[in-house]
């Protein structure tokens, strides 16, 4: 069976939400990835660990990984703000025939029954968890279980998204900045909106510096207040956060979107982390000093992305907000969900007011 190459990278980061604790099993010294939850610096800081997995799909038929019809699959959980990015661009590049996928079921659970790891799992059949479906590849128990099948020596975290080759047996990528890339492009002459660019040569440099500091400060951000040890780091990212969120309102008092009049890249990465703010963060990550609700522009922003065709599908509410606050534990210990705010993402906004 074919194995893919790991290479480690510094300059992309990782799906978040799943696990680095250094766990001992018993009877060997492999250290073992655990949580986000355990990523953190002798400060008390959270720090995310990059992806490993970086192989590209290619528009080339003479590459590696060709982008084909019915070959890759992708792995996802609703919950993950990083997997649910590449299952909005499967949508709206209207690639649902061309590439599978399937969610697994949003609490994490023991991925084997010889240590305490705790991922991504999938359901024993279609009934069992609304949204989630079991394996259809290899009749997998976990994520866990994928990468275990992709590489024999793998040690790192066992992350969603997973983009797997069915010909080839392994993962292509779990990079989710990558992932969506290759379907802006690669699969063109198979996408039923192939015209439809978020990366457009004439905005990369304005969408790559808008990407910059959106990750650091907004969807890495939340994860650097929910996961601090400490007060300092704590009020540190809080307060970056909330200068990403100020400047991200004052620019879209002036444009429709991140970049401009047009939706890009930038809009996509950045939705998927103000979906859940008012949800999620605001109580779960202690991302409270302002809600989301009471920034009008990012707000009625957040809803006229919501509403492109395709995005809506892409957000399961319920998986997200079961996954959060039942997933940690050291946060939440008794998984007790929040009864609301049940905002209404589909209700009239006033961004019209710019065009397209």
């Amino acid at each position: 069976m074919l194995r893919t190459s790991l290479i480690p990278t510094s300059h992309h980061r990782p799906h978040l939400l799943s696990f680095p604790l250094l766990h001992l099993r018993r009877k060997n010294t492999l250290k073992m990835a655990r949580s986000a939850l355990d990523e953190m610096t002798n400060s008390g800081a959270f720090d995310r660990t990059p992806s490993t997995f970086r192989n590209f799909i290619s528009k080339d038929p003479a590459s590696r990984f060709p982008a084909e019809s019915g070959r890759y699959h992708l792995y996802i959980s609703y919950a993950c703000p990083w997997a649910s990015r590449c299952l909005s661009y499967l949508k709206i590049k209207g690639l649902e025939k061309v590439i599978s996928f399937t969610s697994v079921k949003p609490i994490w659970e023991r991925t084997n029954e010889n240590d305490e790891h705790m991922g991504w799992v999938f359901p024993a059949s279609n009934d069992e968890e609304p949204g989630a479906e079991p394996d259809p590849l290899h009749s997998a128990r976990s994520v866990r279980e994928l990468y275990e099948i992709a590489s024999t020596n793998y040690s790192g975290k066992y992350t969603v998204p997973v983009l797997w080759d069915k010909k080839l047996q392994t993962i292509v990528s779990n990079e989710s900045a990558e992932i969506i890339r290759m379907f802006n492009t690669e699969f063109n002459d198979l996408a039923k909106n192939a015209s439809l660019d978020l990366y457009p040569t004439s905005l990369q440099g304005k969408i790559d510096e808008v990407n910059e500091w959106v990750y650091s400060d907004l969807n890495n951000g939340v994860y650097k207040c929910g996961f601090a040890r400490k007060q300092e780091p704590y009020e540190e990212a809080t307060e970056k956060l909330y200068q990403a969120l100020d400047k991200c309102e004052g620019i879209l008092s002036k444009q429709r979107y991140m970049c401009g009049n047009s939706v890009t890249e930038a809009d996509i990465r950045l939705f998927v982390t103000l979906i859940r703010f008012d949800e999620v963060y605001a109580v779960h990550f202690k991302c409270n000093k302002k809600l989301l609700r009471e920034y009008p522009n990012v707000f009625n922003y957040t809803k006229d992305i919501f509403q492109i065709p395709g995005i809506s599908s892409s957000v399961n509410m319920e998986h997200i907000k079961k996954h959060y606050y039942g997933s940690h534990p050291s946060i939440n210990p008794f998984g007790i969900i929040p009864v609301g705010p049940n905002i209404d993402f589909s209700s009239p906004h006033d961004r019209q007011r710019f065009g397209s």
